[in-house]
């Protein structure tokens, strides 16, 4: 966040500091001091809050999405505080509508009485084509949608969801072998 101060006794532009690309344009100079806080839109970029770790391991992923989500005051600021956890977390299509469900959001201890239920089903921003495009993916046998990480992208809280099909226990060793062999290369060659 800029504080940022403008008025008829600074710079010929009315700012005191740097500016930051086109956000002020709109701004124009008063003769009363006026005090304005802006996002930093250009350079916030992306902070992942969470992610779901075991999911890359227990699952096959095919196509990846990214939602918005419909979140409460209390749950947003916890989300920002990184109280969020996808462990369990799995997305349910119903009635053209995608619901993020069993997703855990911590409590936001300032909130008091006006908390959220943890728990709580939450509704996913798509566009009609991917809803129906999940849709049509989950009825497949053996497919299912989960998300992958919870981010802040520019301020607003997004989630990445995939679907994808569930590994057997051969290709889960199989990974862990890969993995292990990958892990030796990089320590010979480091030796060296």
């Amino acid at each position: 966040m800029i504080l940022t101060r403008y008025s008829s006794h600074s710079d010929e532009d009315g700012f005191l500091g740097e500016r930051s690309g086109s956000i002020f344009d709109h701004v124009k100079s008063h003769d009363k001091a006026v005090y304005a806080i802006y996002a930093r839109i250009d350079c916030m970029g992306v902070k992942v809050v969470s992610t779901n770790r075991k999911a890359r391991f227990n699952y096959h992923l095919f196509d990846t999405y990214e939602a918005g989500l419909v979140l409460r005051g209390s749950e947003i600021k916890s989300i920002r505080a990184g109280q969020i956890s996808l462990a369990e977390a799995y997305i349910r299509v119903e009635n053209d509508e995608a619901w993020l469900i069993n997703a855990h959001i911590a409590h936001y201890d300032p909130a008091s009485r006006l908390n959220h239920d943890p728990l709580r089903r939450r509704k996913l921003l798509l566009r009609k084509k991917e809803i129906m495009s999940l849709w049509n993916g989950v009825r497949k046998k053996g497919m299912t949608i989960i998300p992958l990480s919870v981010y802040l992208k520019d301020g607003i809280a997004k989630v990445e969801i995939a679907l994808a099909k569930g590994k057997k226990q051969y290709d889960k060793r199989a990974a862990i072998a890969k993995r292990d062999v990958e892990r030796d290369v990089q320590r010979q060659l480091r030796d060296r």
